[in-house]
């Protein structure tokens, strides 16, 4: 039973991790993009429709394609919804927090639209490219192989690049410079870092890993199928973001701890429906621990970044 729940919990903190690696690359660019709910069910949405468009064109005679063009798609639709998210945020300099939200409400509003209806067919047929393809085979492994080589190429994806993010924003010169942006955008464009084009690349590099879970979501954990479960694992990612105090690599561990804290009401037998949802609300109520925990410390490497949802007003230097 331990073994078959860790394995789930592995399987599904993929789809947290994406998100909160993409958010948290956006908030060291001193943006709070909402809208990571919304950019994954769009992301996922038209992945799905570029995976049914290549089987009936081509079949399923080449399965590598099959997964990588709707990995590059769901990539660049998250990029897309990071520029739009940029443009009214960077350039126009909307509100943050109500930019997100309007992009959640409308993300998720047209791809449950269009998944759920016109989508129905395609996701039928999508199904068929068999998405979820183990890289190992496990079948005489023990314990130990089942935990960590049972999963697809999505879920060792999403921990290189949370690995990969980890390293170059605290590693390297363009991790430094993106840091100050989000610390002190003042600062930095002072020191000769352009501001704005760091926020624009941050952003839409972000959405781009966040959008990547959503596809990783339908077409791999939910098995081909689209239930309303997307928008409250966007939500879950934000909430990461916090929990593992914006670092990508912490992420990975918080990550599998949310997604077996999700999951764990199935686990448990005997218990209500009003149960199950209790046991589902605890990474939010762990997030909120952490959050008082960090802010009675208060020191500076627990904090999100200084410049965090302000924004920038260079003739104001």
């Amino acid at each position: 039973m331990f073994v078959k729940f860790l394995t789930s919990a592995i399987r599904l903190s993929a789809v947290f991790l994406y998100g909160s690696t993409g958010e948290i690359i956006v908030e060291k660019g001193g943006h709070l993009n909402l809208g990571i709910p919304g950019i994954m069910s769009v992301s996922a949405a038209v992945s799905v429709l570029a995976e049914y468009s290549l089987i009936k064109s081509m079949g399923t005679s080449a399965p590598a394609l099959l997964v990588l063009i709707p990995i590059i798609v769901a990539f660049l639709v998250g990029a897309l919804m990071g520029f739009l998210y940029s443009f009214l945020t960077v350039t126009l300099r909307c509100n943050q927090n109500v930019v997100g939200l309007a992009m959640t409400t409308l993300g998720v509003g047209l791809a449950g639209y269009y998944m759920t209806g016109a989508g129905a067919k395609i996701m039928i047929v999508a199904r068929a490219s068999k998405y979820f393809v183990k890289l190992f085979d496990v079948s005489g492994g023990g314990a130990f192989s089942q935990i960590f080589f049972s999963h697809g190429i999505l879920v060792y994806l999403a921990i290189i690049i949370a690995v990969i993010a980890q390293i170059v924003l605290s590693k390297t010169r363009t991790g430094l410079n993106l840091r100050a942006v989000g610390e002190n955008p003042a600062t930095a464009d002072a020191a000769g870092i352009n501001v704005s084009k760091y926020k624009y690349v941050s952003t839409c590099v972000g959405c781009g890993i966040s959008g990547l879970g959503g596809l990783f979501c339908v077409m791999d954990y939910m098995g081909g199928n689209w239930e309303y479960v997307l928008e409250g694992f966007g939500w879950l990612s934000i909430a990461l973001v916090i929990f593992t105090l914006w670092k990508p690599a912490l992420s990975i561990l918080g990550s599998i701890i949310f997604a077996g804290l999700y999951i764990a009401s199935s686990y448990i037998e005997g218990i209500s429906f009003a149960q199950i949802e209790l046991i589902k609300l605890l990474p939010y109520v762990v997030t909120i621990l952490v959050l008082v925990i960090t802010s009675m410390i208060n020191k500076r490497e627990t904090q999100a970044p200084a410049a965090l949802g302000q924004s920038y007003y260079r003739e104001d230097r």
